[in-house]
């Protein structure tokens, strides 16, 4: 028996920040996804220094891969009109961030 999850998921590839950066770049979101993807990139790599661990920057990588993949459908259903003012503002559940 083994401690690990039966499906771990494989490390990014060595090259997948600079690919997603470029990617990054290349959406019509840039001007804001960028610099927020360097500054979870910078503070990945802190993490990574103090902990020996290559995890944080991986986290990263799959994050971004992710938002990056849910934009379309993101974009698809703001451009469809549906209602969604039944929305709940994130501080009422999780309480004031300080």
């Amino acid at each position: 028996m083994t401690a690990q999850p039966e499906e771990v998921p494989a490390p990014p590839a060595p090259a997948a920040a600079a690919q997603l950066l470029h990617e990054l770049r290349a959406d019509r979101r840039a001007d804001t996804w960028v610099p927020a993807f360097e500054q979870d990139w910078a503070r990945a790599l802190d993490d990574a220094r103090h902990s020996f661990s290559l995890a944080p920057v991986h986290d990263v990588v799959r994050a971004w891969r992710a938002r990056l993949a849910a934009a379309p459908a993101v974009d698809a259903f703001r451009a469809s009109g549906c209602d969604d003012s039944d929305g709940i503002d994130l501080d009422q559940v999780l309480g004031a961030r300080t």
